[in-house]
Order: structure tokens, then sequence, then C-alpha cells
């Protein structure tokens, strides 16, 4: 469906097909509906809710891609950057096709116009959920002191650990279970995609999430640390393992940070991540539509 410039589906083999060279042309700023939608291809359309999930590109008039969006219900919307006119070109066709969203994720200026071109529209106000940078690997510095023990890939007699670890950092970071823990836990250990740090007895006492390469680029996350545990250099160590792994496998590695956590952010930039870009999340009121 074309609406405006934006075209609108529900077939992800459609809009890869349609998009893909350009999401690929800039792969960090993308890179969140590259591994979204690359999970989508692997793992099947309801891996993140019921509802099927709905794509759309924004084309010029000469048919080049010039944005993209995203939306896998009950979760935000996600778009790449687009102008004000543009964002608000898109809330008033979203709202016209009865579509009513539960928010939207985009970098920052892009997710203050589409929130702002929303609130215009319904009366609903946006509420910033969350302030985020994106950050990339520059050159590798691996913090000191390192602490005792060493870095492993989990397996799967890790599953449990792995599922209780998983709950826990959505609690932590406020951002809710966005898939089933189970399945996320089977699928990290299936493509070797958590790293744990243990203690020199074997101990668990933090992990680090990869996700599998797609356009040259890996993400890192989660990482999490048990509350009574952080403070010592785990976080640090494991995540300068699996950076230095991406990294040696000739990826662009990248990982979002929450700005309102100032030692992550720190931590990360003693790494050697650099910025790229900020990003924010809005969530939004009832409205009128259909749910999102």
């Amino acid at each position: 469906m074309r609406t405006d410039g934006w075209h609108l589906t529900e077939d992800l083999d459609g809009f890869l097909t349609r998009t893909g060279d350009f999401l690929r042309s800039r792969p960090a700023l993308h890179t969140v509906a590259l591994t979204v939608t690359d999970a989508l291809r692997r793992r099947g359309l309801h891996l993140y809710g019921e509802e099927a999930p709905r794509f759309g590109w924004l084309a010029d008039p000469d048919g080049a891609v010039r944005a993209v969006l995203f939306r896998t219900p009950p979760h935000p919307l996600h778009i790449t950057p687009v102008t004000e006119e543009e964002a608000d070109a898109l809330a008033a066709r979203l709202l016209a096709l009865g579509h009513d969203l539960t928010g939207v994720s985009a970098e920052r200026e892009t997710a203050e116009a589409f929130t702002a071109a929303w609130q215009r529209r319904t009366g609903n106000r946006g509420e910033l959920r969350r302030r985020q940078r994106l950050y990339r690997l520059g050159d590798l510095t691996v913090p000191e002191p390192v602490p005792d023990g060493r870095a492993r890939v989990a397996g799967p007699a890790d599953r449990e650990l792995l599922i209780r670890w998983y709950g826990e950092f959505a609690e932590a970071a406020g951002q809710g279970v966005i898939q089933e823990a189970g399945a996320w836990a089977d699928a990290r250990v299936a493509h070797g995609g958590i790293t744990l740090w243990e203690t020199p007895d074997g101990k668990p006492v933090a992990m680090a999430g990869a996700t599998p390469e797609v356009a040259g680029q890996v993400r890192v996350a989660p990482v999490y640390t048990p509350a009574h545990l952080r403070g010592r250099g785990y976080a640090g160590a494991v995540t300068a393992d699996v950076s230095r792994a991406a990294l040696e496998a000739g990826a662009e590695v990248l990982l979002f940070t929450d700005l309102a956590n100032p030692t992550s952010n720190g931590l990360y930039r003693r790494i050697g991540y650099r910025p790229v870009a900020d990003f924010a999340v809005y969530g939004f009121g009832a409205g009128a539509g259909a749910g999102s």
C-alpha cells in the first residue's frame, strides 16, 4: 500500500528486497532495523509478539529509498531518520489507516518530530521513556585491572542462568521482556551469542551478548552483572572480550547505552567505544485505532 511516498507491507521478504541496499548503506545507524529483521527472517514473524509485524519505506519521486520503518507489536514503531514534514505525513497516514501506536524509537530528532506530530494529531502526550547513545568501537582497550577469572562462551548447561539473567536485565533496564526468555536463551546459545565471565572457581558473575553479524556489523547486547556483584570490573572484562572477538572477525562493533547511566557510558568509552548518534524512545497514551 502506498501512502504519500510511504509504502507499507507485512511482507518481510519483499521489504528486505526493496530496502536491503539502503539498510546496508549505513549499517551503524540502521543497526536496529538490520538486526530485528534478520531475527524475524531466521526465527519467525511472531518472535516479538502475536500480532504480525509491519514494515515500510519512504521513496523519493525517483523511487530511491530514503527511510524505513518497522513495527513489532506491541513494541514501539521504529523509524530511520526523516524530516519533520515526513514525520508528520507518516503520523497522518498511520492514523488514517487505524494504527494506534504504543510509542516510537528513533534517532533523537526523528523521535522528537514524530512524537510532536502524533501529539498534535491525537491529543495524546508523548512521554520520554529512554535516552540512548549509539557507540562504535574504535581502538579496543581492556580496562584495568582485569578481575581474576576468565571469559567463556555460554552453552546449553547455562540455559537456566541465562533465562534468569535475561529477566533481571529487562527489569533493571526498565524496558520489559522483549521476547520469551527461553527462546531468547536457546537462540543465543545456538550461535554462541552470550559470553560469561566466571571467577577462578567457575562461578558466572557477568554476561555480555552479541547479535549475529549482518551487513558487516555486530551489536553488543545485553551486558549484565547482578547488582550484588557490580563494581568489581566483571562487566568491563566480559564486554572487552566480546568486543575483541567481533572485531577480530572483521565486524563493525556497536552498542547502545542508556544515557541515564553515567557508569556504563564511562566504561564503554574507556574500552574504546565512540559516540555515533543519540536515540530516544517515547511512549504514547491510548489512541483511537487498533493496537500496535
